[in-house]
């Protein structure tokens, strides 16, 4: 067990090794954080949103705008768009579950907003639908993959498809780059 152990974090350290080689990659986050300040200064709100443990990585870099990174500051308006349960059930009972995002970009979503959508795969459906939804309200659109960037590359704006095709890796590498954004996202605000 010992050595599969080393093995996960050896493979943890290979995507991140890749990653640092990847100049193209870099640049788009160089240009999300762009994105992600010029809205922010023009009182526009990122959103966010995933299934499962991209979910939760939603979760979690929203409220690192919304509360702090480093600096005590302004909060953000950064928002995970799954928190409010019952709404989410409702519409995934009423309509579908591929609906969920959708709708709620529509109720939230306004021209020069940011929206991070996240799936390991890609091919997440209701994050699909959300980029359809995004696109019509003018937002700029982040999509967080991995390498394949699956059928999310076609509708995004910036493609942040982390170089690899292992789901966990894939998110431990979204949670270093949504830290990153978030951490030179507030240092150019404060």
């Amino acid at each position: 067990m010992l050595d599969r152990i080393k093995q996960r974090i050896e493979s943890s350290i290979k995507v991140k090794e890749e990653l640092l080689q990847n100049e193209a990659l870099i640049l788009e986050i160089e240009k999300t954080v762009k994105l992600c300040v010029d809205a922010l200064r023009a009182d526009k709100k990122l959103l966010f949103a995933g299934n499962g443990g991209s979910a939760a990585d939603a979760q979690h870099l929203a409220a690192e705008f919304s509360g702090r990174f480093y600096k005590d500051r302004t909060p953000l308006y950064a928002e995970a768009l799954h928190v409010n349960s019952s709404y989410l059930t409702a519409v995934a009972n009423d309509y579908s579950y591929d609906e969920v995002y959708s709708r709620m970009i529509i109720a939230k979503g306004r021209p020069g907003d940011v929206f991070f959508g996240i799936s390991t795969s890609g091919n997440s459906k209701n994050i699909i639908k959300a980029f359809e939804a995004a696109k019509k309200q003018g937002m700029f659109i982040i999509a967080m993959t991995g390498e394949s960037g699956g059928k999310m590359k076609e509708l995004c704006d910036v493609l942040l498809n982390m170089p690899s095709t292992d789901t966990p890796r894939i998110q431990e590498a979204h949670i270093l780059v949504g830290h990153i954004i978030c951490e030179f996202v507030e240092e150019q605000l404060f």
